[in-house]
């Protein structure tokens, strides 16, 4: 079986829903919105996995805008794991506590890893998932991104932002041995480093729990369910986001209509739509070809002039 097969079929159990068929356009549009622009967080320039430790221990709790500060700070302190496992622990406890990182235990861990490089391998981190849980205070979540963003040796990164993007781009339901089938799927082989990063930013700059799809220029919106039925819930969103009377619940009510129908003439669909619907008035005709020609530009719908009428159908 090709991998677009596998993609269209499912898993063999059936319990992950089905994805698009072409996931190599997918996995491009993703890879290629992240690295035309993306936040400039200062770990991302990095592959010592010492600094990409920090930063992801730093995050647990901590808004990003403020752990660059903070991570900075540490690494001037602190710039190997030779020189924080020296350091004395209540230094680092009381820098933890100074920027505010929360719990700190987890500044008690981190000094206690830097021990463990040093000391039980010889100054070099381990280079997988398995090795770099033996560290302390690292869970799989950890070990995972440190393999990934230091070593592009990682699994697919499956947090709360994640989960909310394949929830809602592929209707996948909110199980977590689903998210974890289908994030290993879509993820390219040997590409963790750029993929883990790419879907994270999705996550954060995108589909939000406030979803940002056009302003964002979101990559999928061309197969994304919540885009396409205008339903942006999610595991951790469980009321639908305020959007009455926006552009995007009307382009959901389009897509959900035009696929009952087999086309449908531009005024019908603009009565269907909204019950104010008057092809002269402020919500007519030239408000309603702005929402089609979104969804033509997406790749969505088709427009045909036709000698007596304008129609709409689904691509």
């Amino acid at each position: 079986m090709t991998d677009s097969e596998g993609a269209a079929a499912g898993d063999d159990a059936g319990e992950s829903p089905a994805l698009p068929a072409d996931l190599d356009a997918v996995r491009d549009a993703l890879v290629d919105w992240y690295e035309a622009d993306h936040r400039e967080f200062p770990w991302r320039r990095t592959e010592d996995p010492y600094e990409v430790l920090v930063s992801e221990v730093m995050s647990q709790q901590t808004q990003l805008d403020r752990v660059v500060p903070a991570w900075e700070d540490f690494l001037d302190e602190w710039p190997t794991t030779a020189d924080l496992a020296a350091a004395d622990r209540a230094d680092v406890v009381a820098f933890w506590s100074d920027h505010s990182l929360g719990y700190n235990n987890r500044a008690k861990y981190l000094h206690e890893a830097a021990g463990q490089v040093e000391d039980d391998y010889d100054g070099s981190f381990p280079e997988d998932p398995d090795g770099l849980s033996e560290l302390m205070g690292v869970g799989p979540y950890t070990a995972n991104a440190v393999a990934s963003f230091a070593f592009d040796n990682g699994d697919a990164v499956v947090d709360t932002n994640v989960k909310r993007v394949l929830y809602r781009a592929f209707d996948v339901p909110d199980d977590d041995d689903a998210f974890e089938r289908v994030a290993s799927r879509l993820m390219p082989a040997g590409e963790s480093r750029v993929w883990n990063n790419a879907i994270m930013e999705l996550g954060g700059v995108a589909c939000g729990k406030k979803p940002r799809c056009d302003e964002a220029g979101c990559p999928w919106r061309e197969w994304c369910h919540a885009y396409q039925t205008g339903d942006f819930t999610a595991p951790d969103v469980p009321e639908q986001p305020s959007f009455e009377g926006s552009r995007r619940q009307f382009r959901g009510r389009i897509v959900r209509l035009l696929g009952e129908y087999d086309e449908m003439k531009l005024d019908a669909l603009g009565h269907r739509i909204r019950v104010d619907y008057a092809p002269d008035g402020e919500h007519g005709r030239e408000w309603l070809r702005g929402l089609v020609d979104d969804l033509a530009d997406d790749g969505l719908v088709r427009l045909e002039e036709r000698s007596d009428r304008a129609v709409v159908r689904l691509r």
